[in-house]
């Protein structure tokens, strides 16, 4: 049986109560309780080191732990520095050193809504009336294990972000974590008969802001083929499939476990896309050889710019048509009967999180949901 853990939010913010309850009563906690919101329970969480910095700030450590997930966070410290201050709102959280920068949102620090939230609640019922507090966020290790995640892809610069939606850390790649994405599909069916598959935090952040009812959407992680095929058993009518291009552009070349360790034939599939759509040749190699899916759809762009062509849109339509297709041959193939098949729609957006292409059948399935 693998180990749960909990998501980096969660240390982050257990060493933000630390510190603060220093501030208040200069005594260094070795525990520090949690309220996870989502889910709604109590973590104690191991805290490394407290200091008192000045009689107005403080310092502590807690250092990641997410079980027997294949993170590379695990065991880096986070530090939290949380200083009194007179004027302004009660909480407020800043990005120190290894807390990412998002570049396309004016360098904002990347702490996302669920670890705002998770700090704020926490630290707000320290808080007595009138008590105000800045808490910045440190990961000393951030900006070099940065450069081993695909962060710089969504927009994410100079270091880690704080993202998740749950304080929990499930192993993504084992068969533990497909019961548990089974157990949730298995409740949602219960419910709707159209639903959303997102691969990742990312694309469950981006459709919960585009409206789509967050109860409908499931994270299936690199399991999209046999979550589509219990979708379907289920009963499940309709299925969108949402997520970045990098990622989800493996199902049009018939790859259904997309984790990379196991195969990744995306140049490959891009570059067979633009050559059935008419590239020429020497553009079909410059796609062949970029040294990422993000890269090659820059390389598209630019020849749309300088040539006032259409091929994003031509060979992603494409690629998305073909996802549709490939992902219901792949039902269809794992199934005793030759009932009704799901249907499948297909979203695809870049790491701007801007929407480059919906299959027709995506379309159709967006205004049901929205």
């Amino acid at each position: 049986m693998s180990r749960s853990g909990y998501t980096l939010p969660v240390f982050a913010c257990a060493a933000a109560v630390a510190a603060l309850h220093w501030l208040r009563d200069r005594q260094p906690l070795t525990l520090a309780s949690v309220d996870l919101i989502e889910p709604a329970q109590i973590a104690e969480i191991p805290i490394e080191q407290v200091a008192g910095l000045s009689e107005n700030t403080a310092l502590a450590i807690a250092r990641s732990d997410p079980g027997d997930n294949l993170d590379l966070t695990k065991n880096t410290p986070i530090w939290a520095l949380v200083e009194w201050r007179e004027a302004g709102e009660a909480v407020i959280i800043k990005g120190g050193e290894g807390i990412g920068k998002q570049a396309n949102a004016d360098d904002k620090p990347a702490i996302y809504a669920y670890a705002q939230r998770l700090l704020k609640e926490n630290l707000q019922r320290m808080l007595a009336p009138g008590e105000k507090i800045t808490v910045t966020i440190i990961l000393p290790e951030g900006r070099s294990l940065a450069v081993r995640t695909s962060n710089s892809a969504f927009g994410v610069v100079e270091g880690l972000s704080l993202l998740g939606t749950t304080g929990i850390s499930q192993p993504l790649s084992t068969p533990d974590q497909l019961a548990v994405f089974r157990a949730e599909l298995q409740n949602k069916a219960s419910r709707f008969e159209s639903l959303v598959f997102c691969i990742g935090e990312n694309g469950l952040d981006l459709a919960r802001k585009l409206g789509i009812n967050p109860e409908q959407l499931v994270k299936t992680a690199n399991w999209l083929g046999p979550m589509l095929v219990e979708a379907d058993v289920l009963g499940v009518k309709e299925i969108l499939l949402f997520g970045y291009h990098g990622k989800l552009m493996k199902l049009a070349g018939g790859i259904f476990h997309t984790h990379h360790y196991l195969a990744d034939g995306r140049r490959e599939i891009l570059a067979a896309h633009c050559a059935i759509a008419g590239l020429k040749s020497p553009d079909i190699q410059a796609v062949f050889n970029s040294a990422t899916a993000e890269a090659a759809l820059t390389y598209l762009k630019s020849l749309d710019a300088s040539t006032g062509s259409d091929w994003v849109n031509q060979v992603y339509s494409a690629i998305a048509e073909t996802i549709d297709v490939r992902s219901q041959e792949y039902i269809q193939n794992h199934k005793e009967s030759s009932t009704r098949v799901t249907i499948c729609g297909s979203i695809l957006f870049d790491r701007d999180r801007k929407i480059i292409v919906k299959s027709k059948t995506a379309g159709l399935l967006m205004e049901k949901l929205c």
